[in-house]
């Protein structure tokens, strides 16, 4: 059988401060908000989510480099929200965003000055027949870990 004809859309991360981490990703990376906010609850956002009485808030952020129709952020937050683990690299699932930036540790210095910090420590490694790649992965403000890298 063939795959199925599909276009990526969106990646959803659910958010303690919904507007906080949204601001973050604006201020940094140069997301754009996509109109309209969220505000989703009743029977419909029970039946997608299979809580009870669900009340999301949030809004979608389209992601630079991929265009007007390009794939977005969708920052939510749940009114009722779980325990979350702490994120890691290893865990099985999500484990990280990634941006490709012009400078590394120019990138890393603005996710610091909005609130980020570092996870780990930047490196520099040769990939054979792909060329270098200067990476590190930090931390938004809430946790969520992020890959800066820069091919050469």
């Amino acid at each position: 059988m063939p795959p199925l004809k599909a276009r990526y859309a969106h990646t959803n991360l659910v958010a303690r401060d919904w507007r906080r981490l949204a601001r973050f990703y604006e201020e940094v990376f140069g997301c754009v908000p996509v109109p309209p906010e969220r505000n989703a609850r009743g029977a419909w956002a029970d039946k997608v989510t299979g809580l009870k009485d669900v009340h999301v808030r949030g809004m979608h952020l389209r992601l630079p480099g991929g265009g007007d129709a390009g794939p977005t952020l969708e920052i939510f937050e749940y009114a009722a929200p779980a325990e979350a683990p702490t994120p890691a690299v290893n865990r099985p699932g999500f484990a990280h965003l990634a941006f490709e930036v012009e400078d590394v540790e120019a990138a890393r210095a603005m996710v610091h000055a909005a609130g980020g910090r570092d996870y780990a420590e930047r490196v520099s490694v040769d990939i054979p027949g792909a060329g270098t790649i200067n990476l590190i992965y930090v931390a938004d403000p809430e946790g969520n870990i992020i890959e800066l890298q820069r091919w050469s």
